[in-house]
């Protein structure tokens, strides 16, 4: 199935749409990249083009956020994606967990959903007069938690330690989650009806805050034609397992390798630390956040094939890292600045290292 033959016949799909150039043939790109570098980077190049060749059977386009969420998930993150309703975050969750043979969770959130409704209850045993744990569907490797933002406080508040922490404590006993272990929660920036602004604690506890965007009219076309005749089948029975819960503990291993000089250090503090002297920012960033754009750009270089961290990979992270990490001047916002504005003026004014 790795040819563009196969998927023309999966898809059905006329011939020209099999030369979709969106719909590549996932061509072993691996030699090229590593040749030169001292650390073997070659699982990590597999586990990323086949995750890539995997979804795009399904998901068109989407080429940056796919790259991100390997990168988080190589940095041991989390991610919250926000984007308008039907543009396939839902759907991309599902099918990442599948090519990655992850044992997938969905959570929706609602208001009226209870703390224990996340991470589990003790429920007596009437046979044996013993109070026995039964965990909540927050145990698993990837986790989608659904529009996010639609639960209260104390509901939002049963994700601090297990995001962080990677446990749960129930009644005062500590339940350790399965690794690897991957939030991803989605929200509509759209719908405020019903709707809870997340706290700031919990906003920190992710590595990335993506934005999922609208197709291109191409894009769009390409869509059409791969689904004109099977829009009743179910996308997923495509999707391929490309990786083990070990090919991924090894990619990991190798992230943490990737070479990153003292004076990129400096530059990621020195990004940071403006954030919180800036005059256009209300708050800036924790230093989790440094932390974050540290792990996130070794990712980002060993998914491009190499074993040293340049500035253009901490540029490349420092937006998804930071963005709902720092909150605007209320002056600031009134006069239609973002924080996206912010962080590149801050990306500008710092002396790149050479």
């Amino acid at each position: 199935m790795d040819d563009n033959k196969d998927l023309q016949n999966e898809f059905d799909l006329p011939q020209d749409a099999a030369q979709d150039p969106i719909l590549p043939d996932a061509p072993d790109i691996t030699a090229s990249f590593t040749q030169n570098t001292l650390v073997d980077l070659t699982p990590v190049l597999q586990l990323t083009q086949g995750i890539h060749h995997e979804l795009s059977k399904v998901i068109i386009g989407q080429k940056d956020i796919i790259d991100l969420l390997m990168v988080a998930i190589l940095s041991d993150g989390h991610v919250l994606l926000e984007g308008v309703p039907g543009i396939a975050k839902t759907l991309t969750a599902k099918l990442l967990a599948k090519a990655m043979d992850m044992k997938f969770s969905r959570i929706q959130f609602t208001p009226d959903l209870m703390p224990t409704d996340v991470v589990g209850t003790n429920v007596f045993n009437m046979k044996t007069a013993e109070f026995n744990f039964r965990p909540g569907p927050i145990f698993g490797n990837i986790i989608l938690v659904d529009e996010i933002n639609r639960a209260p406080a104390k509901t939002q508040a049963a994700m601090f330690e297990v995001m962080e922490e990677k446990q749960v404590t129930v009644d005062g006993v500590t339940y350790k989650m399965e690794l690897p272990f991957f939030v991803m929660a989605t929200q509509n920036p759209i719908e405020q009806e019903g709707t809870y602004k997340l706290p700031e604690a919990q906003l920190d506890r992710f590595l990335f805050k993506l934005i999922m965007k609208y197709p291109s009219q191409t894009e769009e076309q390409h869509i059409l034609r791969r689904f004109h005749n099977n829009y009743f089948s179910d996308p997923s029975t495509s999707i391929e397992k490309v990786c083990t819960k070990e090919d991924l503990e090894k990619s990991k291993q190798l992230v943490e390798q990737i070479l990153i000089q003292d004076n990129l250090l400096d530059y990621i503090a020195e990004i940071v630390h403006n954030t919180r002297t800036n005059g256009d920012l209300f708050l800036g960033a924790s230093p989790r956040a440094s932390l974050g754009i540290l792990r996130a750009s070794k990712a980002y270089a060993a998914i491009n094939g190499r074993d040293f961290v340049t500035p253009d990979d901490i540029q490349a992270v420092a937006y998804p890292v930071l963005n709902h990490r720092i909150i605007l001047n209320p002056d600031r916002e009134m006069e239609g600045y973002e924080t996206k504005d912010v962080i590149d003026s801050i990306l500008h004014q710092i002396e790149v290292p050479r």
